[in-house]
């Protein structure tokens, strides 16, 4: 094990420590060879580059990661110069996407410490403060493909010896800063099988009602992460004991309760591990006629197949509100339970019936204007109504 250093006022301080490969025994062959040329090219060009958190968790855990997320001190405008196939996202926090083929990596530029740091051209951070403003230690590893060694700047490979889930920021700021922490600490140590101290339970309690303020896309991109986890089932109960699952599936909490919601969850949990195996990922489409279908009133029957779907349609979205999935995964959800119910539903007629409203109010305007306009043409007066 080495420890690196960093001069203050003159003096060496260390600040973490450094694995080697025969120490923290990491499997170089589980690293996505993609997000290992996007670390190399950014060492090339003169920068510092390692990839950090869940993935490098994950295969320490004996997992396959889903993402390999990057993070650099080079800026996110010189981290897209060097990247032909990359695009910046982000408003206030400012980040870049490289794109390979289907795989998306996310290269962020360290963060500064700085209070109300807006990650203006000067006001970036070091890898010091970046490994600081972590969420939990077991996310804050750097691993570096190139010399195979990981930096530890947070005693985090005891805590993942020990079974622990550790907040780095104080737990009187964590939540109020990022309410959406909380869904992870809970996911986090559903996942790993590791522990919460009981300030940290205590405090997820405390401050779950911040989670009202999140917005709707960021609590459908952790829903999606839960469903697609494998074991929702336990996540899903995890949260509604620490009084979370009311501000995230609001409706649904309310049949928590119900068997038959663990039960389709589970046979969610059996789908997407088995595909793990294949290499593949669950439809989102699949997740959410899951979470919904044991809970979906079947309506009326002299109603006809479009109008039958129209109303499961309408039940998926309630269910599953505040959370705003793609409309066409909801259309696949809602067509996966007519086909349970022995309806067959032409696709046309689908589409026709999800475009209904809009497109009778969009025609009955251009039947107006063709007409305001064939007056005009033939030397009408200019109807009352148009002027």
């Amino acid at each position: 094990m080495k420890v690196r250093y960093k001069n203050l006022n003159g003096n060496l301080k260390a600040v973490s420590k450094v694995y080697t490969e025969e120490e923290h025994r990491l499997d170089y062959s589980k690293i996505d060879t993609d997000a290992i040329k996007v670390v190399k090219h950014l060492h090339d060009s003169g920068y510092e580059a390692y990839i950090v958190g869940g993935a490098v968790r994950d295969i320490l855990l004996g997992r396959s990661p889903k993402d390999f997320d990057i993070v650099t001190d080079a800026s996110p405008r010189q981290v897209h110069k060097l990247f032909r196939n990359s695009r910046l996202i982000g408003h206030r926090f400012r980040i870049v996407h490289v794109v390979y083929g289907s795989k998306i990596f996310e290269v962020s530029t360290f963060r500064s410490t700085a209070e109300h740091s807006d990650y203006s051209d000067n006001n970036f951070g070091t890898i010091e403060e970046d490994a600081s403003r972590r969420d939990f230690s077991i996310n804050s590893l750097y691993y570096n493909p190139e010399d195979r060694t990981i930096t530890d700047f947070n005693r985090a490979l005891y805590d993942l010896k020990a079974g622990r889930v550790r907040s780095l920021i104080p737990l009187n700021r964590t939540f109020i800063e990022d309410p959406v922490r909380m869904i992870r600490a809970v996911k986090l140590a559903t996942i790993t099988g590791f522990t919460m101290s009981l300030p940290l339970k205590l405090a997820i309690k405390k401050y779950a009602f911040m989670l009202e303020n999140i917005s709707s896309s960021r609590l459908t991109e952790e829903v999606n992460k839960i469903l697609s986890s494998g074991c929702s089932t336990q996540i899903v109960k995890n949260l509604q004991k620490f009084g979370l699952l009311v501000y995230i599936l609001p409706c649904l909490s309310v049949y928590v309760k119900f068997h038959q919601l663990y039960d389709s969850l589970r046979e969610l949990d059996e789908k997407v591990n088995e595909l793990k195996e294949e290499g593949k990922d669950v439809p989102l489409s699949l997740m959410y006629y899951n979470l919904t279908s044991p809970f979906i009133t079947e309506s009326a029957p002299e109603l006809k197949a479009e109008e039958v779907y129209k109303e499961v349609f309408r039940q998926i979205k309630v269910l599953i509100s505040p959370n705003t999935p793609p409309n066409y995964e909801i259309e696949k959800a809602a067509s996966m339970y007519m086909s349970k119910i022995g309806y067959t539903l032409k696709k046309n007629n689908k589409k026709e019936t999800q475009r209904q409203g809009k497109n009778s109010a969009k025609n009955a305007r251009k039947a107006r204007n063709r007409a305001f306009y064939t007056r005009r043409s033939k030397g009408s007066a200019t109807p009352k109504s148009a002027q």
